[in-house]
């Protein structure tokens, strides 16, 4: 069973257009998400999917693998599942990862976790990782997803907003963000990306509600690695010093 690694990257964004290319110690944002997904050792081929002739050149530019897709999709989603069907030799049962462009620090170990669900269990057709709050500020930050899920480990919902609401005054209570990493058995994601767009999605603007709000079950898997999605410049140069303090 392969891994492949798909990261989707799109040139507009309201909140930091362009970022994709943003560069960060000397090198664009985009390169350092693929070179770690390289850095994983389960990755059997890995590809930035984008629809911007500028990203897709710098992708070339420095050596990587890179697949031009529509620009009339919804979501990173229906753009990896357009890159994977111009591949080869992918099965329904491969596993397809999807790395944010915008994450450029992200433990390539990572890959690993979110995939080992699949891997495991035939029943499972996507997984995603979540990390515990540690920051208090993320608690209530929109930018910050909150996930809330049940006993086996399913999500229940994914929401902008804080969940669960604590009405009283317990204060022990565990916050869970979600991170922007998914596996998806090739089989399901093609189903996925079939699947009309769904209320609460259009609403928090999550793509992975589209998959709850349809009957289907996403397993998710704590990890102990924080991660830093990059929406602006000030988040841009907090990642920039992290990496500067990295053995490299």
């Amino acid at each position: 069973m392969k891994i492949i690694c798909i990261i989707p990257a799109r040139y507009e964004s309201t909140r930091f257009e362009g970022k994709p290319l943003a560069d960060i110690c000397g090198r664009p944002m985009i390169q350092h998400v693929y070179e770690r997904a390289l850095r994983s050792g389960v990755v059997s081929y890995a590809a930035v999917a984008t629809d911007d002739e500028r990203i897709f050149a710098a992708v070339k530019e420095f050596g990587g693998n890179v697949i031009m897709t529509s620009s009339e999709h919804r979501s990173g989603t229906d753009r990896i599942a357009e890159a994977v069907s111009t591949l080869d030799d992918v099965e329904d049962s491969d596993v397809i990862v999807n790395i944010q462009g915008d994450q450029p620090i992200f433990e390539p170990s990572q890959i690993d976790e979110v995939a080992r669900p699949l891997l495991e269990d035939p029943s499972v057709d996507m997984s995603t990782l979540i990390y515990r709050i540690k920051r208090e500020e993320e608690i209530t930050h929109p930018n910050a997803v909150k996930v809330v899920f049940d006993r086996d480990n399913f999500a229940i919902y994914f929401s902008r907003a804080t969940i669960p609401y604590v009405r009283g005054s317990d204060t022990g209570v565990p916050y869970y963000k979600h991170h922007g990493i998914y596996a998806y058995r090739k089989s399901f994601l093609m189903t996925f990306t079939r699947l009309e767009e769904g209320y609460l999605e259009r609403l928090e603007a999550l793509e992975q509600l589209r998959a709850i709000e349809h009957g289907y079950r996403i397993k998710v898997v704590e990890t102990v690695h924080d991660s830093v999605e990059v929406d602006t410049p000030e988040e841009l140069e907090r990642v920039a010093r992290i990496i500067k303090n990295e053995d490299y």
